[in-house]
């Protein structure tokens, strides 16, 4: 890694990610950038006075960055739609890494994750950090998840290039289905051969994961299989609350059809549900 850009809207939330992000720039010991955007969707008077007092802020948060973290750290105001300006800083300086907050409206607080932090993903290249949980050092336990397709892949290689997974306990989750207990003649099925039945798709699964993790090269301790009985995004969170997982990783591009999982699914979800920092690897672009 070796450089990381923070988005901050000066909230609480920000300040959690500005911490995650100012611990993560020690550890790798790179440049933060952090960027303010200010709507310019407004009467000009305001939007300058609104960057003029941004501008003091970041000023000074700069200034204390440097003074007590040791941190190099420049910033920047940038007039636009807050995901617009975000998506044009990080083309413009192509850092390794954005952290964000949730950016969440209290007004949905557990409906909706933002379109801010939505569309800011959708739109990025680099893998992005949205930050949770108050951090409180290094991540102990990082946890993949993989539905097996390239964007997991890339998830993988994109984790492993940035150093997320040095020095912590690493677990590999793959939820797998069982489309044949959802038939609607299921229950007709004799229990000997369901319980065949979803032994074999364990079996299978568990291989799989044993294949994708040898292909990616991912250091893991552990390598998990669950059955999806709840929806897929409920599974990765009931995992992540059962391993203490302080991260969890997941693409946002994966397969299609039945089993489609990312951006506008399972990724979506995790991201709106999740306590614990999630980073989301995009896909790779032309």
């Amino acid at each position: 890694m070796k450089k990381i850009m923070m988005a901050t809207d000066f909230s609480e939330r920000s300040d959690r990610a500005l911490r995650r992000a100012t611990l993560l720039a020690r550890q790798f010991d790179v440049p933060l950038s952090i960027v303010h955007v200010v709507d310019d969707d407004q009467p000009r008077r305001i939007v300058e006075s609104e960057r003029s007092t941004a501008s003091d802020l970041l000023r000074e948060l700069r200034s204390t960055l440097r003074k007590f973290d040791g941190i190099s750290c420049d910033t920047r105001v940038i007039l636009a739609d807050a995901f617009a300006g975000i998506a044009r800083a990080v083309e413009e300086e192509a850092p390794d890494l954005l952290v964000i907050g949730p950016h969440r409206r209290k007004a949905l607080r557990d409906v909706f994750v933002g379109t801010t932090a939505e569309r800011t993903i959708r739109s990025v290249t680099c893998p992005v950090l949205m930050v949770n949980a108050p951090p409180v050092g290094t991540y102990g336990h990082v946890m993949l998840t993989t539905d097996l397709s390239a964007g997991a892949e890339r998830a993988a290689g994109a984790t492993i290039a940035l150093g997320l997974m040095d020095g912590a306990d690493v677990s590999v989750l793959h939820v797998y289905d069982a489309p044949a207990t959802r038939l609607a003649m299921s229950h007709t099925v004799p229990s000997d051969n369901r319980e065949d039945y979803l032994e074999s798709l364990r079996t299978e699964a568990a291989a799989n994961l044993a294949q994708f993790v040898k292909k990616t090269g991912v250091q893991s301790q552990r390598q998990l299989v669950r059955l999806a009985l709840n929806a897929p995004a409920a599974e990765i969170l009931s995992a992540a609350k059962d391993e203490s997982a302080d991260l969890v990783i997941l693409g946002t591009e994966g397969r299609k059809g039945v089993s489609k999982f990312f951006l506008g699914s399972v990724a979506e979800n995790v991201l709106r549900m999740a306590d614990c920092d999630v980073l989301a690897v995009p896909p790779a672009r032309a």
